[in-house]
């Protein structure tokens, strides 16, 4: 199933409105909907008014309690598949400032407890030095003091030791010339010195190692909620629980081929002397 980009993320008052006409259509309370959910009515009640995203599962279970014909199931899981994933193009969020964004990245870690990372061409804001966060930011039309400032302001989540992060960069990510030589050497060791974090898990994937498949793009996997999928165009935003369990396996696939500890430190410095000579 294909949607228009325009059309994701925006139909979650109209699943919540047709739902709440499809169970006063089969005559049933919300508590008694509830009840045959396995449900709390207070759940049932705000996925009605729209205060709450319902998962597919969640759809799913309403529409088998309501006895609903399979043209109304398939239609129903299209509204819940379109509310659970959300296009975030290139100029929306620089209409609504770069800084901007960074203050939800910073509610959105604040939030998780599992925060996975792959990275696929670039090092994330969290791991990079000031040169490196400026350099990053360089192409963009807009002013960028806001979200410079807002990416290293973030970094003191990774000091947190009730969270944990697993970030696996590939070769490419790491060693990316997005600043000068000597600069990128700073920013590897910075790599280096972040894998003695005790709740940090830093691996790197040099070129040549085998994966189990061929990554495409760079992605961050929040617990098991939500998963953001960047683009030279924008950001995918997925809550479908089937979409987030993928990432959560691919993910794992290059976990398994990343060097961690020594081995990690011993490219980097490997990495990074190059850069010096």
């Amino acid at each position: 199933m294909t949607f228009e980009p325009e059309q994701l993320g925006q139909s979650s008052q109209e699943l919540a409105s047709k739902l709440r006409e499809l169970r006063r259509q089969a005559g049933l309370s919300g508590v008694r909907l509830a009840a045959r959910c396995h449900m709390s009515q207070s759940k049932v009640s705000r996925i009605e008014n729209g205060k709450v995203r319902p998962s597919l599962l969640d759809v799913e279970q309403i529409l088998r309690a309501l006895d609903a014909p399979a043209e109304l199931v398939e239609e129903f899981a299209a509204l819940a598949r379109l509310a659970n994933t959300e296009w975030r193009n290139l100029r929306e969020l620089r209409r609504k400032g770069l800084g901007t964004r960074q203050t939800e990245l910073k509610a959105l870690e604040a939030s998780s407890a599992h925060i996975r990372c792959f990275l696929l061409s670039m090092v994330t804001g969290l791991l990079a030095t000031p040169e490196y966060v400026r350099a990053s930011l360089a192409h963009s039309p807009a002013d960028t003091s806001k979200a410079v400032a807002g990416k290293l302001e973030r970094q003191a989540v990774l000091y947190d030791t009730t969270k944990r992060f697993t970030f696996l960069l590939t070769e490419q990510a790491a060693r990316w010339p997005v600043v000068a030589p000597l600069a990128l050497a700073e920013q590897l060791d910075r790599l280096s010195a972040l894998t003695y974090l005790p709740n940090i898990r830093l691996g790197v994937i040099p070129l040549g190692t085998p994966t189990p498949r061929t990554p495409m793009n760079t992605f961050t996997i929040y617990d098991s909620s939500l998963a953001t999928i960047e683009t030279s165009a924008g950001l995918l935003v997925l809550r479908d629980a089937r979409d987030i369990r993928a990432y959560l396996e691919e993910f794992s696939g290059y976990d398994e081929c990343a060097l961690f500890g020594d081995d990690a430190r011993a490219k980097l410095a490997k990495w990074s002397a190059s850069c010096r000579s």
